[in-house]
C-alpha cells in the first residue's frame, strides 16, 4: 500500500467556473437536455477537450478558446432515450461511462470510454473511430470477461469501480484506475488502486470480444490517498503531467459503489515518475475545502501550470462545471 500525503507546498487557486451548457440547447428529438449531466471524464482531441458523462448518451465537446459546447450523439438505450436517472426510474440502465482515453491513430483519434463495471450493466466499453470527424465510427463492445479479470480482489477490492485511465508514454499499455469508494464484503475491503493492461492486446480484444482473450493485468498497484475532514480520499480520473501522472479524488461519503453520497470535497495529487505521492485539497479563497465532486482532469497543452476540471453535481436537473485552476507550488519538481 502506497501513502500519498498532503503537501502543504502545493496549493489549487480556482480561477473560474462555468455551467456546461450546450450551445445548441436542448433536442428533445435526440432525448438531449440542454446542458451537460454527470460530466466523468476529460481528455483532448486536437485544440478540442472532451467530456464523457456517466448518465448520458452524448459525448461533450468543449471548445477551450470560445467555451462553446456541443453534442456528439452516441447510440440510444432502450425504448430510444439518451438520458437515465432516478427521476425517470432508469438509473440502473445507464452506461456509466466513468474513465475515458486517446489513443492516436494513423486515421485520426480513437476514444476509448469505460463503463465503470460497478454492476453488469455497466461493463460496456465505447469506441469511437476518427471521433472529431463528421462521421465517427462508434461501437459499444460488451466487455464481460475483461470486467470479470477486472474485479480480482488485489484491483478491486470489494467492489469494481473503474474511474480513469491513462495511455502511458511508451503508447504500449493504458493504467486504470479504481475507485475505492465501495461497501465491505466480507472480509474485502474497498481498494484505491492502478493496473497497467497492454495496449495490443486490448486493442485485439476489443475487436473480437467473443474470441480474444482480454489483457492480463499489470503491475497492481494499491494506494492510500488521505482523508478530509475524515473522509476518505478516493480516485476519479488521471492524465497524464510532466514527470508523472495527475489524479483527482473526491471525497464522498457513499454507501457503496453504485449509490452517490454526501460529498465533503475534492483533491488534485501527483502519481510521480519517482517518490512518493503528494496531493492538495481543492479550496476557497479562505481557505475552506469546496463541496465540489471533481470527475475528470486536464491540463492545459499550452500551460502546464493551468488544470481544467470538471464536477459532477450529481443532480441531473444541473448542468456539471468546468472549472479552471492555477497550480501554485512544485508540482512537477521535487
Amino acid at each position: 500500500m502506497i501513502q500519498a500525503r498532503h503537501d502543504p507546498r502545493l496549493l489549487i487557486q480556482v480561477l473560474s467556473r462555468r455551467p456546461l451548457r450546450y450551445t445548441a440547447g436542448a433536442d428533445p428529438a435526440l432525448d438531449r437536455p440542454a446542458h451537460v449531466r454527470a460530466a466523468s471524464s476529460l481528455v483532448r482531441v486536437g485544440a478540442q477537450m472532451l467530456a464523457i458523462q456517466d448518465d448520458a448518451h452524448f459525448v461533450a465537446v468543449i471548445d477551450p478558446d470560445t467555451w462553446e459546447v456541443r453534442a456528439i450523439t452516441l447510440p440510444a438505450g432502450p425504448d430510444g432515450k439518451r438520458q437515465f436517472d432516478d427521476l425517470r426510474g432508469t438509473k440502473a440502465l445507464k452506461l456509466d461511462l466513468e474513465a475515458c482515453v486517446v489513443v492516436p491513430e494513423a486515421s485520426g483519434a480513437l476514444l476509448i470510454a469505460f463503463g465503470s463495471g460497478s454492476t453488469p450493466q455497466r461493463e460496456r466499453i465505447l469506441v469511437i473511430r476518427d471521433v472529431m470527424t463528421d462521421e465517427p465510427a462508434m461501437r459499444l463492445v460488451e466487455a464481460t470477461a475483461l470486467y470479470a479479470a477486472l474485479r480480482a480482489p488485489a484491483f478491486a477490492g470489494s467492489e469494481l469501480n473503474l474511474e480513469g485511465a491513462v495511455l502511458l508514454p511508451s503508447g504500449q499499455a493504458l493504467r486504470l484506475f479504481q475507485r475505492g469508494n465501495g461497501a465491505p464484503r466480507g472480509a474485502l475491503q474497498p481498494v484505491d488502486a492502478t493496473c497497467d493492461i497492454a495496449w495490443p492486446a486490448l486493442a485485439a480484444y476489443l475487436a473480437d470480444p467473443s474470441g480474444v482473450p482480454p489483457p492480463p493485468l499489470e503491475a497492481i498497484t494499491r494506494y492510500d490517498l488521505g482523508l478530509l475532514n475524515g473522509a476518505r480520499l478516493t480516485f476519479t480520473d488521471a492524465t497524464p503531467c510532466p514527470n508523472g501522472i495527475l489524479y483527482s479524488a473526491s471525497a464522498e461519503r457513499s454507501p457503496n459503489a453504485v449509490e452517490d453520497g454526501p460529498v465533503v470535497g475534492s483533491a488534485i495529487g501527483l502519481l510521480p515518475s519517482v517518490g512518493t505521492p503528494r496531493y492538495a485539497p481543492i479550496v476557497d479563497l479562505d481557505g475552506e475545502l469546496l463541496p465540489l465532486k471533481i470527475e475528470g482532469l486536464l491540463l492545459d497543452d499550452r500551460d502546464p501550470g493551468l488544470v481544467f476540471l470538471v464536477a459532477d453535481a450529481d443532480d441531473p436537473l444541473a448542468p456539471s462545471e468546468l472549472l479552471t485552476a492555477r497550480l501554485i507550488g512544485p508540482w512537477f519538481g521535487v
